[in-house]
C-alpha cells in the first residue's frame, strides 16, 4: 500500500493510466428526477452477460408494471419485468444499438394507468442463506449497472476452493462526463448500505470498502457519516485517474492485491458491485421486485436539459431525447461515456440495463472527434505508458494488422485488456487499438466456437 500511496501522492492509486477532461460540472449537482414514461416501450430479451431471457407473454396480454413477461435461460441468465402496466404488443425482432435486429417485448401502456409498482411481495432478507439470496437477486434480474450488464447473482457465486473476505463497492465513476453513481451516493445511500449487507450476507464477507476518487468529495463526506460504528463498512478515497474504477485498479488500489492474468476478484479474496447495483438491490430484495428503471445521466452539449434521471428499461431514446430538448440523429450519440461507450445506430433503439449514461454530441463536437488520418507508429512507447493492465499496445496493434490474433491471445495477454480506450486517448498516430483489439478477441471467439462445433 505504501507505494500505491507514493504514486497517488498521499491517496492510493495504480501506475500508469490517463487525465482526460472530466466534463462532470455539467451534472454532478443536479438531482435525480423521473423521467415521464413513454407511450410504448422495447425490451430487448438480450440485456445482460449471458443467454437470453425467454418470454412468458404473448400478443395482446396485459401486464402490471413489475410483473415478470420473461423468465431466465438457466443459470447465467437474469428474468426481464414490466416497466410499466400496459398490454404487451409485439414480442418479435427490434433494432439494437449495435445495429442488428434482435429479438425484444414491445409494451404499449395503458394511458390512464398510474404506473404505481403492483407486482411485489415482502421478503425477511436477514434471514436467507447465501443460497437463497443468490436465487432472489437472479429473480430480480439484476445485473452490474455500471455497463457491463453481468449477471449479479453470478458474481454472488464464489467459486469452489475460494473464499471471499472483501466486498468491494465501486463508486469512483472515473469516465469523464457521467454523474450516475455520484448522485445516486448522495441520494440513495441507506438503499446503498442495505445493497453492501446483502452482498456481504450472499458472500460471507466480514468487511466492505467503498472506493471513491477525491473529485466526490461531498459522497465521501456523506458517506463516511453513514459507515456502521464496528468497522465492517469503510470508505476508501482514490486518486482521480482513469481508468481508477477498473475493479482490477481498484483492488490493486486500496487493498494492494493484484488478480491473476485471466483471473477474477474472487481469486484474492474480493467480489466487486457497482454503487448502483447495490442501490437497487437494497431497494428491491426487501420487496421481491424486479429491476425496471435505473438512473442515467443524460448530458453533453448537444443537449438543453441535462441532468441525471430515472429512466424506465425500454424507453426508446428518440423519447428520452425529445423530452430534454435535442433535435438531430443518431451519428451524434453516445451510450456510457466517450471512453468505453458505443455510438447508437438508430434513434429507436431504448434504454436497458447497462445504459449508464446517454451522451449528446453537437455536429462541431462530432466532427472533431470523427476519425483522424491514421499515421504509422512512431515507437514512441505513450500506450505502454499509459495502459493500466501493462500491455503493449503497440505490439499488440502491429500483430493484429497481421492478422496475428491467436499470438496476441496466447504471448501477448490479449485477454486481458479491457478495452478503457487509454493507448488510443494517447496514440500521437491516431491507430485506432482498441477497435483493432475488439476486432481480434472477436475472431478469437468466432474460431474456438467452430473448434468446440
Amino acid at each position: 500500500m505504501g507505494l500505491m500511496q507514493l504514486i497517488g501522492m498521499g491517496k492510493p492509486t495504480f501506475s500508469h493510466g490517463i487525465h482526460p477532461p472530466e466534463y462532470k460540472a455539467i451534472t454532478d449537482a443536479r438531482e435525480i428526477r423521473r423521467l415521464p414514461f413513454a407511450p410504448e416501450m422495447v425490451l430487448p430479451l438480450s440485456q445482460h452477460f449471458g443467454a437470453p431471457s425467454v418470454p412468458i407473454v404473448h400478443e395482446g396480454q396485459e401486464v402490471v408494471r413489475g410483473e415478470p413477461i420473461a423468465k431466465a435461460d438457466g443459470f447465467m441468465s437474469v428474468p426481464l419485468h414490466a416497466p410499466a402496466t400496459g398490454v404487451i404488443k409485439k414480442v418479435g425482432l427490434m433494432p439494437t444499438a449495435r445495429g442488428p435486429k434482435a429479438n425484444a417485448i414491445v409494451l404499449k401502456l395503458h394511458s390512464g394507468a398510474s404506473q404505481g409498482v403492483l407486482y411485489e411481495h415482502p421478503q425477511d432478507v436477514d434471514s436467507m442463506t447465501p443460497e437463497q439470496i443468490v436465487k432472489a437477486v437472479q429473480d430480480t434480474g439484476m445485473v452490474g449497472l455500471g455497463g457491463a450488464s453481468f449477471p449479479t447473482h453470478v458474481k454472488m457465486t464464489v467459486p469452489e476452493g475460494q473464499k471471499v473476505d472483501t466486498v468491494m463497492v465501486n463508486g469512483c465513476e472515473c469516465e469523464p462526463y457521467l454523474t450516475t453513481d455520484h448522485r445516486v451516493m448522495l441520494e440513495y445511500s441507506m438503499d446503498l448500505f442495505a445493497g453492501i449487507r446483502i452482498a456481504m450476507r450472499a458472500v460471507g464477507a466480514k468487511k466492505a470498502i467503498i472506493g471513491i476518487e477525491d473529485n466526490k468529495t461531498d459522497a465521501i463526506e456523506g458517506l463516511k457519516k453513514s459507515c456502521p460504528a464496528d468497522g465492517s463498512v469503510t470508505v476508501g478515497v482514490m486518486k482521480t485517474k482513469y481508468p481508477q474504477g477498473a475493479e482490477k485498479m481498484m483492488i490493486k488500489a486500496l487493498l494492494g492485491r493484484e488478480v491473476p492474468s485471466g483471473g477474477f476478484p474472487a481469486a484474492v479474496g474480493v467480489s466487486v458491485y457497482n454503487v448502483a447495483t447495490l442501490a437497487q438491490l437494497g431497494a428491491l430484495l426487501p420487496h421481491s421486485q424486479g429491476l425496471i428503471e435505473r438512473v442515467v445521466t443524460i448530458t453533453g452539449p448537444g443537449i438543453e436539459k441535462p441532468g441525471n434521471y430515472l429512466v424506465a428499461l425500454g424507453t426508446p431514446l428518440r423519447f428520452v431525447l425529445e423530452q430534454l430538448g435535442f433535435e438531430g440523429d443518431s451519428r451524434k450519440l453516445i451510450l456510457g461515456g466517450p471512453m468505453m461507450g458505443v455510438s447508437v445506430a438508430s434513434l429507436d433503439v431504448p434504454v436497458t440495463k447497462g445504459v449508464s449514461g446517454i451522451l449528446v454530441l453537437t455536429e462541431e463536437e462530432k466532427a472533431a472527434q470523427a476519425p483522424k488520418q491514421v499515421w504509422p507508429c512512431i515507437k514512441c512507447a505513450k500506450c505502454v505508458q499509459a495502459c493500466p493492465i501493462h500491455l503493449n499496445p503497440s505490439e499488440l496493434g502491429m500483430l493484429a494488422a497481421k492478422r496475428q490474433y491467436e499470438t496476441m491471445e496466447q504471448k501477448f495477454h490479449l485477454n486481458d485488456c479491457f478495452e478503457c480506450g487509454c493507448c488510443t486517448y494517447v496514440c500521437p498516430s491516431a491507430i485506432p487499438l482498441v477497435q483493432y483489439f475488439r476486432i481480434a478477441k472477436a475472431i478469437n471467439r468466432e474460431r474456438r466456437a467452430r473448434e468446440a462445433a
